[in-house]
């Protein structure tokens, strides 16, 4: 089982100084992997039609991409993720280019979580279709494997022609690990027979092996190992810190094979306390 930390995104301030102090705490207490929430634009709730969800144009998000390549440089061992980018509304080839960039300049540690996000007035403002973000994600999938593997690429789909063009420099691994994250039917079928993991939004662990039997299923009509299909859960922090451990043993009880402990929207006013909070939880779940 891998552990790892969420980023505290919307709380941990623009002053690059707590980011490095964060992502150093982490990988000095033993954390093996940083997961990045992602969002472009928030929207104002006054705008015409309105807006509701659950931030907005107030609420501070460091661009992924652009974060990994600062901690790809100062840490050594912590894997990069993104949990999840919004793949739909960017460029595919550029995601390609740039996920290749970070996993060369970080020695080989970015894993790309992807999926295809709620917000429309993302999709407006990046000029991308909310409507069909479904569908362009799989052949979205293909091409960036596709571009990850061979200097040039020809490939013809419905949405993306790239005849005889590549990037380069090619990723360290060739084929950077894709995850996804959704739960939907559709996603969930998507997840078995094409990534090599999910993040489920469940809440409570026993609600966990009835998803991992449906990706399963879908893996092995695929033709593909269940076994390759990882899955990785959550707990937040900033209660009881011996329960959250308890907790973090159940989902991997339930069948996790990676976890992220959150300590967003715990009441922390701090870095310092964010990185207190991750200490805490690390000794007291031990390995």
């Amino acid at each position: 089982m891998q552990l790892g930390v969420v980023f505290p995104q919307t709380e941990i301030g623009a002053d690059p100084g707590p980011v490095r102090d964060y992502a150093l705490a982490a990988e000095a207490a033993g954390y093996e992997h940083l997961l990045v929430y992602d969002h472009v634009l928030g929207a104002d709730p006054d705008r015409p039609g309105g807006f509701t969800g659950p931030y907005n144009h107030e609420t501070l998000f460091h661009e992924p991409m652009v974060l990994f390549g600062f901690l790809a440089g100062i840490t050594e061992r912590l894997e990069l993720v993104t949990g999840i980018l919004i793949l739909p509304q960017r460029q595919t080839a550029l995601v390609a280019k740039q996920a290749a960039e970070i996993d060369v300049l970080s020695g080989g540690r970015l894993r790309l979580g992807v999926g295809v996000g709620w917000n429309a007035v993302e999709y407006e403002a990046l000029g991308e279709n909310f409507r069909n973000r479904g569908r362009r994600v799989e052949e979205q999938i293909a091409l960036l494997r596709a571009l990850w593997a061979e200097p040039t690429v020809s490939f013809e789909g419905r949405h993306h022609s790239v005849v005889r063009a590549g990037i380069k420099p090619l990723p360290t691994k060739r084929a950077i690990p894709i995850w996804m994250g959704g739960m939907s039917d559709p996603v969930i079928e998507r997840v078995g027979r094409l990534s090599d993991g999910w993040f489920p939004q469940y809440r409570q662990p026993s609600e966990l092996p009835a998803g991992i039997e449906r990706v399963h299923a879908a893996a092995e009509e695929a033709g593909r190992a269940p076994s390759d299909v990882g899955i990785e859960a959550r707990v937040n922090l900033g209660g009881d810190v011996g329960e959250a451990a308890a907790l973090a043993n159940e989902w991997i009880e339930a069948g996790a094979t990676h976890l992220s402990v959150n300590t967003m929207n715990a009441g922390f006013t701090s870095v310092g306390q964010h990185i207190e909070a991750i200490e805490q939880f690390k000794a007291a779940f031990g390995g």
